[in-house]
């Protein structure tokens, strides 16, 4: 069965460079219907992308860029802004220029096309996939889910811990896992949080009488809310000069899981905000129905279904 990867995943691979080995081994690619990956060196006037496949030169027609392009249902910024970056792509001709040098016609389009008849299509809430983020917006992270198929991760499908902006959490390039939430006629929402713990496993991580790192995500009339990892935060003693997105240390007063609350102090503050750092999953199946984050017996349930 044919493995669909968000793009830049194949770079680099044997398989992958094998085929863009020379003319021949890219002739027997063709024949063999492989998706392949390469960098994009240029974006002509003519909206047609420009690629070096290891000396010889391969070009994605403009309406070939992506779906959508040829029905005016996608803009060509979705082409644009591909120049420097790996774009996945079947050959679907190769032939000769006016000096006899070959030329390899190719189509990111119908890779997609592939990939969502093959793969996309099927998923189900609940499906748990390898996703790379490629945008990030205030409410949310949009993410490749198969040559270059983008797909919405929601800011509150994030993490249990509350965030401003999906940066908090990841970068461009970032490769992740996710869960489909939901598949309407091939556009899918993902979720995230669920893979991140429930509020025990991320708690077993902490002992009282520690002081560890955090940050702080609100400051309110009663106490400062202090994320100690992306799916557990502890309620902090107010302290002057706290504000969202700096970095503290904390001592752990207490951890009470039948109310769900974790007690802290602050001990010193950071102005420096720390960068997001590869998620930890607790979580390592291809499939979830339902999460359970809080504990069992707890007066508040919080839990998704798929």
């Amino acid at each position: 069965m044919t493995q669909f990867f968000p793009e830049g995943i194949l770079i680099g691979k044997t398989e992958n460079n094998s085929c863009l080995k020379n003319l021949s081994t890219l002739t027997e690619a063709m024949h063999e219907g492989r998706i392949l990956e390469a960098v994009v060196n240029v974006c002509d006037c003519s909206h047609n992308l420009i690629l070096n496949l290891n000396g010889i030169k391969g070009i994605i027609p403009r309406e070939e860029g992506a779906i959508g392009i040829k029905e005016g249902k996608v803009r060509d910024i979705a082409i644009i802004s591909r120049v420097n970056r790996p774009v996945s792509f079947i050959v679907t001709g190769i032939s000769c220029d006016e000096n006899g040098k070959p030329v390899a016609t190719l189509s990111r389009r119908a890779a997609q096309e592939r990939c969502m008849n093959n793969y996309i299509s099927g998923l189900v809430p609940g499906d748990i996939i390898n996703a790379k983020i490629t945008h990030l917006e205030q409410f949310g992270a949009f993410a490749d889910i198969g040559c270059g198929i983008a797909s919405l991760l929601p800011i509150d499908s994030i993490s249990v811990s509350r965030i401003e902006h999906p940066r908090q959490r990841f970068t461009n390039g970032m490769n992740i896992k996710a869960i489909v939430k939901s598949n309407e006629d091939g556009r899918i929402c993902l979720s995230h949080k669920e893979l991140l713990g429930t509020w025990e496993e991320n708690a077993e991580l902490f002992e009282i009488g520690e002081t560890v790192s955090g940050t702080v995500r609100s400051v309110e009339d009663y106490g400062a809310f202090i994320e100690l990892t992306p799916n557990l935060a502890g309620l902090a003693e107010l302290k002057e000069g706290l504000t969202p997105g700096m970095e503290v240390s904390v001592y752990i007063k207490n951890i009470i899981p039948s109310k769900m609350k974790i007690k802290l102090i602050v001990i010193d503050t950071f102005e420096t905000e720390k960068k997001p750092s590869p998620p930890r999953y607790f979580y390592d199946g291809d499939k979830i129905q339902e999460f359970l984050y809080s504990p069992v017996g707890c007066d508040k349930v919080i839990e998704s279904f798929f």
